[in-house]
């Protein structure tokens, strides 16, 4: 859905998009007390508030996995998500709540992977996974590769923030035709990580080479600057891609 807001003269100023258009949020830190987004249950409550206002009607929770930092499992995340859902319910929040994971490509993801062990996922076996920010792994195809073999469907959290790709967009390019899906995180559109972000997002979507957009919701000040983004003109390009978000 796009609204226009007008000027005293009646002319067409701004146009501000919804995000029920998306519908479903598959990337965020909202479950409570398991990573570095909402710390308790109240925290998680007013997110998830703050999510349905802005339009969306299910969220996929994504905690990540990081083994020197959260080493977080299956269980523990199932056992938050049901923790919060009980929570939503009791407030009487229209809202539906799963949860993946956003694993870090680390040497335990390596072998886990080697190992063949449970991975949570959305969807249709898509697996979230992100990398350093600064310096492009060694493994990374290798990983890739690994993933596909074992039939998951990789998809790389927030591609417009990893420096390394900055200068050598034609990398992301090649990552996506080899099956890799995009997904850049709405608060880039404003600039909200930096100017670099912005650049590489505006790319991808002119590119038509964006498969999800997701949140990356950790706090309200996040959810805050979404409400900024619903003004973006490269937002209302961006829901006239084939996203897949709305189908999970």
């Amino acid at each position: 859905m796009i609204k226009f807001f007008q000027n005293l003269f009646g002319k067409e100023e701004v146009q501000v998009a919804s995000l029920s258009v998306l519908g479903v949020d598959m990337h965020s830190h909202i479950l409570p007390g398991i990573d570095d987004g909402a710390a308790t249950v109240e925290q998680s409550l007013e997110l998830v508030r703050g999510m349905q206002e802005l339009g969306y009607r299910k969220l996929i929770m994504t905690p990540h996995i990081m083994s020197d930092f959260y080493r977080n499992t299956p269980e523990i995340i199932r056992m938050q998500l049901k923790v919060l859902q009980d929570a939503v319910t009791a407030e009487g929040i229209d809202m539906e709540l799963a949860c993946a994971a956003e694993h870090y490509l680390d040497e335990a993801l390596l072998q886990k992977l080697e190992d063949n062990e449970e991975l949570l996922t959305f969807g249709d076996n898509y697996l979230l996974f992100e990398t350093s920010f600064l310096n492009e792994p060694l493994n990374l195809r290798e990983a890739i590769f690994r993933m596909q073999s074992l039939g998951y469907k990789p998809v790389l959290a927030h591609p417009e923030r990893y420096t390394y790709f900055y200068g050598k967009f034609n990398d992301l390019v090649s990552l996506r035709e080899q099956g890799v899906l995009l997904q850049p995180n709405l608060n880039s559109l404003t600039g909200y990580y930096s100017p670099g972000a912005k650049m590489i997002i505006e790319k991808l979507i002119d590119a038509g080479l964006v498969d999800f957009l997701g949140s990356d919701a950790h706090s309200l000040k996040h959810i805050a600057n979404l409400q900024k983004v619903l003004c973006s003109k490269y937002l209302v390009k961006a829901l006239e891609l084939p996203l897949l978000n709305s189908k999970l």
